[in-house]
C-alpha cells in the first residue's frame, strides 16, 4: 500500500539515513559530509514554515521524500520554487518519484506557485557516481533544461556540471495574487 502525507520531525532520521546514501555513495548531491540529525532537523523547520515536505511510504516505510525551498529568496521570486527529491536508493524505478513530484505539483500550484526549478548535477561522462537519471526522470516529468554551469562541482576527484531545469505549472498574469502559505495536515487538524 502506497501513502503520501506530509513529513514530521518524527520523520527525520529515517529521511536523513536516505539522504546519508547519497552523499557518500553520489554525486547527486554536491554535500561531502551527512549533516546531523539536529541539522536536518533544522533544515526541515526551515523549509516546512512556507513549503510543503511530503513523504512517501509503501507498506507503512517511508521510501522517499520531496520538498520545495525558495528560489532565490527576494519577494519577486516569490512565484517559483526549487524542487528536491531523494528516494531510497533501493526504491527506486517503482514509480514513487512520479507520485511525489505529482503531488508536491499539485501542493504548489495550489498555493499559486508558477515556475518550479531543479537543479542538477549532470556528468560529461556518465560514471559510478552520477548519471543522467536525475535530468532524466525531471525531463519525463515535463521539465526543460533552461541553463547549464561547466565543472562547478568536484567530488570523489571528478568535476561536474550542474543543469537547471524548469517547468511551469501555472499562469503568468500582469496583476498576479501573492502566493497562499501551505496548508499541510497538521494544520488542516488532521492526523
Amino acid at each position: 500500500m502506497i501513502e503520501l502525507r506530509d513529513a514530521s520531525m518524527a520523520d527525520a532520521e529515517r529521511l536523513l539515513g536516505i539522504y546519508d546514501y547519497y552523499v557518500k555513495n553520489t554525486a547527486i548531491t554536491f554535500e561531502y559530509e551527512t549533516p546531523t540529525l539536529d541539522e536536518f532537523k533544522s533544515r526541515m523547520a526551515r523549509i516546512t514554515k512556507r513549503y510543503p515536505y511530503l513523504v512517501i511510504l509503501l507498506d507503512g516505510q517511508i521510501q522517499g521524500y520531496a520538498y520545495a525551498g525558495p528560489f532565490v529568496g527576494r519577494a519577486a521570486y516569490d512565484w517559483s520554487c526549487e524542487m528536491t527529491i531523494y528516494l531510497d536508493h533501493r526504491a527506486r524505478k517503482q514509480g514513487l518519484g512520479r507520485l511525489l513530484y505529482t503531488a508536491m505539483e499539485q501542493a504548489l500550484k495550489k498555493m499559486g506557485i508558477l515556475n518550479l526549478y531543479a537543479c542538477i548535477g549532470y556528468p560529461k561522462t556518465p560514471d559510478a557516481y552520477l548519471t543522467t537519471n536525475s535530468a532524466d526522470f525531471h525531463a519525463h516529468l515535463g521539465y526543460v533544461e533552461v541553463g547549464r554551469f561547466h565543472q562547478c562541482g568536484y567530488k570523489f576527484g571528478r568535476w561536474y556540471d550542474m543543469i537547471w531545469m524548469e517547468k511551469i505549472i501555472g499562469a503568468h498574469k500582469e496583476a498576479q495574487a501573492p502566493i497562499l502559505e501551505y496548508k499541510n495536515s497538521k494544520s488542516k487538524g488532521e492526523n
